[in-house]
């Protein structure tokens, strides 16, 4: 039976968070802060975004979904889902997908690191700077899906993420980024917040 739990963790609590319910949150980014990974030390690597989440196994996890919105206007800014793989090492491993502002347009924007990030981009089901995005164990895989009224898009499938093991558990949870230099804080708005384990 699928259970439905909040956040109980804050990680890079250089911004607050503004409000929240079970199902609802308002996040607020500093500017310069991140979530990227070069393979090769780079002053571009960052791990310091702020994050609410939840410490669960990746063998019981089932799906996250949230929909997202904010005023998006600064270069890279960010907001959506993440789940993190933190390493014996001290390191991550991590997926996040969300809105990402890019070349004055809102994009979802999807990066998975491993050794290092990639990234991709798609204008799918974005309505009004707002998006429903969704995580989803399938088969073995991680499936990245935008909801479009009730339709299901899948924009991404990672193979290896539900694969590490549980010994160090699995955070999941929304996360939100200004990578750009700005005077002003990025304010995102997280709704409709739903985790499903077993």
């Amino acid at each position: 039976m699928a259970s439905r739990i909040p956040f109980s963790q804050f990680a890079n609590p250089n911004a607050d968070v503004i409000s929240s319910t079970s199902t609802a949150f308002q996040l607020t980014a500093e500017s310069s802060t991140d979530i990227w990974l070069k393979p090769v030390s780079s002053p571009a690597n960052k791990f310091n975004a702020p994050m609410l989440y939840k410490t669960v196994s990746s063998s019981s996890f089932r799906r996250a979904r949230v929909t997202v919105s904010a005023n998006w206007n600064t270069l890279y800014d960010q907001g959506g889902l993440i789940l993190v793989f933190p390493q014996a090492d001290g390191t991550q491993k991590w997926v996040k997908t969300g809105i990402e502002f890019f070349m004055d347009e809102v994009y979802v924007g999807t990066a998975v690191a491993d050794r290092g990030a990639d990234w991709s981009l798609s204008q799918v089901g974005i309505r009004n700077n707002e998006v429903t995005l969704e995580f989803k164990s399938q088969e073995g895989s991680l499936w990245i899906y935008v909801i479009d009224g009730e339709k299901e898009i899948p924009i991404r499938e990672v193979t290896w993420a539900l694969s590490l093991g549980d010994d160090l558990g699995m955070w999941v949870g929304i996360y939100c980024c200004r990578p750009s230099v700005s005077e002003e804080q990025l304010v995102v708005d997280f709704r409709g917040f739903e985790l499903d384990i077993v």
